[in-house]
């Protein structure tokens, strides 16, 4: 049995949509429309990756006010880290689109990366950390791909 509730699943796999929806219009879309995907597909990469970071913050929002508890991830690098991906994303947006797609494949995947240690923390047991994780993965895979995908086709398929 997953132990995830089913609302988190299909919250979670229904945020795909976009990143397929708006990577197939990039490659598939008349011009303007095709261009106006890749913005739109840059901006709700950005989202994304902020919002993974801030899963951090809200992780740990239950130890504001209280005393450190002297775990350097909790006390300090936990905050630190659930800013750094909203800084990387905004810097995305500043630069040429398929490049900024790929700066934010790179963060989803690096998140992932880092994330796969310090979820453990969050969860009450290894059961639902292991469900977590299995749909992070394919989540990280998925938008991440869509990412690289519409920038491939931006740098060397369209005119």
């Amino acid at each position: 049995m997953n132990p995830l509730p089913p609302l988190v699943q299909k919250l979670g796999y229904a945020g795909l949509i976009p990143f397929v929806g708006l990577a197939l219009m990039v490659q598939l879309a008349p011009t303007p429309l095709n261009y106006l995907s890749a913005e739109s597909l840059a901006g709700y990469g950005a989202v994304i990756t902020s919002f993974m970071g801030a899963l951090h913050w809200g992780a740990n929002l239950h130890r504001l006010g209280k005393a450190p508890i002297g775990d350097r991830w909790e006390d300090r690098n936990a905050w630190i880290w659930g800013v750094i991906p909203a800084l990387v994303a905004w810097v995305a947006l500043h630069i040429y689109i398929p490049v900024g797609m790929v700066i934010l494949a790179s963060a989803l995947i690096i998140q992932r990366n880092i994330d796969k240690e310090t979820y453990r923390r969050y969860f009450s047991n290894e059961e639902a950390f292991t469900a977590f994780m299995t749909m992070r993965n394919r989540l990280t895979v998925v938008s991440a791909g869509c990412l690289i995908w519409a920038a491939l086709v931006i740098l060397f398929v369209q005119n």
